[in-house]
């Protein structure tokens, strides 16, 4: 199944693929610097800042790719520590853009994490990248 996360809230998406994933389809998300999260941006932005000056040389690490960040979110609504939810999370891949390959297939829209269906401040995952100090 791909999923298109243009203009979509992660958590919304994230929610559906880790469902899917547990049942054992395969997930590709494309398109995840263009995902979005809801809140204000300054806020945002200084909350996955002060997440990555949290750890110490031995983690908790979070990257600053925007493909990477959509895959964590996904990985925090699935039992990683448990070896189902291990082998669901090695079932998702995320894009940055739109690969050749899944050009010409059908791509799910999920209806309720549009964000137009939500009236409040939103931040791009593509910006809080670029906050953490990923190169545009």
């Amino acid at each position: 199944m791909i999923i298109d996360a243009k203009d979509m809230i992660v958590g919304r998406i994230s929610t559906i693929a880790a469902k899917k994933a547990l049942l054992g389809e395969t997930i590709d998300i494309v398109n995840c610097e263009s995902a979005l999260i809801t809140g204000r941006k300054k806020e945002v932005i200084e909350k996955y800042i002060r997440k990555k000056n949290l750890g110490t040389f031995k983690g908790p690490f979070l990257h600053r790719a925007p493909e990477k960040i959509v895959r964590r979110i996904v990985r925090g609504m699935l039992p990683f520590k448990k070896s189902r939810g291990r082998e669901a999370y090695k079932r998702v891949m995320c894009y940055i853009g739109m690969p050749k390959e899944f050009e010409g297939k059908e791509k799910l829209i999920i209806e309720g994490a549009h964000i137009s269906r939500v009236k409040t401040n939103y931040v791009r995952i593509k910006d809080i990248s670029i906050g953490l100090g990923m190169q545009k």
